[in-house]
């Protein structure tokens, strides 16, 4: 007796669980569903009004610009000796034609990393090494800082200022027309993005190969809609792209600091503030001649650790700081997009009570096949909810498989599909560890810089990497 009233318990909490997580999955996928039919629609625009009467352009087919584009590029370096110098090598390689100085802050408890700069930048005018004041890790903002700090002395000694201050990571795999868009656009807006593309390593399928299948959608649907509704543009952290002025107007009200130290997503975050109000932000997507887009490729994380980790800084930063550092806004369409932004921490958490729900479910499956007990019948309303979640899940599967496929082929677009449940899985563990992150900081706990080991492919992968982009890709 006491079995079948804790399996009666069972059954009517799993109803409950289940209810909860449907009602939840419904609102965001009625939000989803919002988003997907702008995207469509603006896309469709595109193809009807603009492509029809305008060829397309290519990197190599724009004007240069009307002055003088000196470019400042910032990577911020912390025990990146493995990788640092090979991509270094490659941006100086790649960008023979431009006007640049690549600024790397690095530490003085880093010496590996310091030789492997200094060996990787000798005979070359274009790299700086700036060495911050302070044993590492700070904080990646404030290497930031002390590059830009590096970058003001320079234009008064020089007297010429820069143009734009473009962020890099050490392991960023850069295009040869990223320094040739940039200048293009960099007049016209506070904030230039590239697509950042996430490339993995081969036997990380499954754990690396999630963030292809996020940021496939993410950069070729999401902020392709932001920009045209004329929301904010948040920064990515490589691949983009300040205007200097403005970084400039944001150091005096900062004390000379424009990135902020305090704040665990200081890019996205930085993104917002210079293209939140009248400043113009713009997501590029542009082809090169070989029908390839000029965007910044990287490896992700592979282990499974790494991946939690990373995705709990940018949870904590960005779905809970986010919240109460940058507040809210009077345009819907603002708030819309920053909404969208930070549900990311709730939605783990229903997904987690859904996964709970599936797991007793099969518990019950389970005592209903031996005879224990016998299944309490579901409610035509859950029934109706449950028929809804089915059909949007499809949609939203479908909608992720195209855009992967469009990025990196049809064998990826599949595997999206059961790689779906690993995200899920990765995104419901690091929300416990954004938590308790977003709790320390509000304890007054200051912020450290969490580092992912990183990988850097030879020349002879990186051709081989290059995705090769389906005629059927958009945008």
């Amino acid at each position: 007796m006491q079995i079948d009233r804790f399996l009666l318990f069972l059954d009517l909490l799993q109803k409950e669980l289940l209810l909860f997580a449907c009602l939840a999955f419904l609102i965001g996928a009625l939000d989803d569903l919002l988003f997907d039919g702008l995207w469509i629609f603006h896309s469709l625009k595109r193809q009807l009004f603009v492509y029809t009467r305008f060829k397309r352009a290519t990197v190599e087919s724009l004007n240069p610009p009307a002055a003088v584009c000196r470019m400042a590029i910032f990577v911020p370096a912390w025990k990146e000796a493995a990788v640092i110098g090979a991509m270094l090598r490659r941006c100086l390689q790649q960008w023979t034609n431009s006007d640049y100085r690549i600024y790397v802050g690095c530490y003085p408890n880093d010496s590996e990393t310091v030789a492997a700069v200094a060996a990787a930048s000798t005979g070359s005018d274009k790299v700086r090494i700036v060495i911050c004041q302070r044993d590492g890790p700070t904080t990646k903002a404030d290497c930031l800082n002390h590059l830009w700090s590096a970058l003001c002395r320079d234009e008064i000694e020089e007297q010429a200022n820069f143009a734009a201050v473009i962020l890099h990571d050490a392991e960023d795999i850069v295009h040869p027309g990223a320094l040739t868009l940039f200048g293009h656009l960099i007049g016209r807006a506070a904030l230039v993005q590239l697509p950042v593309i996430p490339r993995r390593a081969k036997e990380s399928r499954w754990v690396a190969g999630h963030y292809g299948d996020e940021f496939a959608e993410l950069h070729g649907k999401q902020m392709v809609l932001r920009e045209a509704l004329g929301a904010s543009i948040p920064s990515a952290g490589v691949g983009c792209a300040f205007a200097r002025d403005a970084l400039q107007t944001l150091a005096v009200q900062t004390r000379g600091k424009p990135f902020d130290a305090n704040s665990m997503t200081e890019d996205y975050e930085l993104g917002l503030n210079l293209t939140g109000g009248e400043a113009r932000g713009i997501f590029a997507r542009l082809r090169d001649r070989h029908g390839q887009l000029v965007a910044t490729q990287e490896f992700f994380p592979d282990k499974l650790e790494d991946a939690i980790r990373q995705k709990a800084r940018w949870m904590a930063g960005i779905s809970l700081s986010g919240w109460d550092r940058l507040g809210w806004k009077k345009s819907w369409r603002e708030n819309w997009m920053r909404l969208r932004d930070r549900k990311a921490s709730l939605a783990a958490i229903v997904l987690a009570i859904a996964y709970i729900a599936v797991i007793l479910m099969g518990l019950l499956l389970f005592a209903e096949l031996i005879g224990a007990y016998r299944l309490q019948p579901l409610s035509p309303s859950l029934e109706i909810l449950l028929l809804l979640n089915a059909c949007f899940l499809s949609w939203r599967l479908m909608m992720k498989c195209y855009f992967v496929f469009a990025l990196y082929g049809w064998q990826e677009a599949i595997l999206s599909i059961p790689r779906t449940i690993v995200a899920n899985l990765i995104n419901i563990m690091a929300v416990w560890r954004a938590l308790s992150q977003y709790v320390a900081q509000l304890a007054g706990y200051p912020v450290r810089w969490e580092k992912t080991s990183h990988f850097y492919p030879d020349a002879q992968n990186i051709k081989q990497l290059r995705p090769q982009y389906s005629a059927n890709e958009k945008g």
